[in-house]
């Protein structure tokens, strides 16, 4: 299985959209610039984003490619082959993780501001992000195709930035309670369970694609 773990993660490197990569920028840089004390948090949840759907994007070459084709001549199942995506998916948390981290360290720098709760949310969401929109897409994948998997992720895209853009406007957390720690633990939770629900729906999934 590490042969097919470190597939899928090359594939996600090499395969990043330029495109997609100069559109995060754009909009963390302006996050960053207009969202004061905050910045950190959106910043964070726009690469949570990204990840989410590079991650989508490069599953989809393997759909592209009848990659089942080649997985019946190898010594692998079907088992490991979902697996090892779902896999890769939590290796790709780390570079989500670290963005995190630097730009929350950015923007307490900048601001001189350092709040708890933004730096635990930040954290929180640049994981559960990319797990929600991969427990959500992947079986869509093997289930429907590629392209009812990326209609998808355009729909979750929406409330991503009616979040951001809730905090953008200065509600954020002035509204919000100490309390909101224990909702994003929730969240967690809830997101891991889809996680693991959702990888046995893709495995069902792939067994009966030809």
């Amino acid at each position: 299985m590490r042969g097919l773990i470190y597939k899928d993660i090359t594939i996600f490197f090499k395969g990043i959209d330029k495109k997609l990569v100069l559109i995060a920028a754009g909009a963390i840089i302006l996050l960053m610039v207009n969202s004061g004390v905050y910045a950190g948090l959106l910043a964070s949840v726009m690469l949570a984003m990204t990840i989410g759907i590079q991650n989508i994007m490069s599953f989809a070459s393997d759909e592209k490619a009848s990659w089942k084709k080649y997985q019946l001549a190898m010594p692998v199942n079907a088992v490991s082959v979902v697996t090892s995506k779902y896999i890769s998916v939590i290796c790709t948390l780390a570079v989500s993780l670290a963005g995190s981290v630097l730009f929350n360290l950015l923007s307490s720098v900048a601001f001189r501001s350092f709040n708890i709760t933004v730096w635990g949310v930040s954290t929180a969401a640049s994981v559960i992000v990319p797990l929600l929109w991969t427990g959500i897409c992947l079986p869509l994948t093997y289930w429907f195709g590629f392209h009812s998997a990326q209609t998808m992720g355009m729909i979750v895209v929406i409330p991503m930035f009616y979040f951001i853009k809730y905090f953008e406007d200065g509600v954020g957390f002035s509204a919000m309670t100490n309390s909101i720690l224990s909702y994003v633990v929730v969240a967690g939770i809830a997101v891991v369970i889809l996680f693991i629900i959702s990888m046995i729906i893709s495995m069902a999934g792939y067994n009966r694609k030809e």
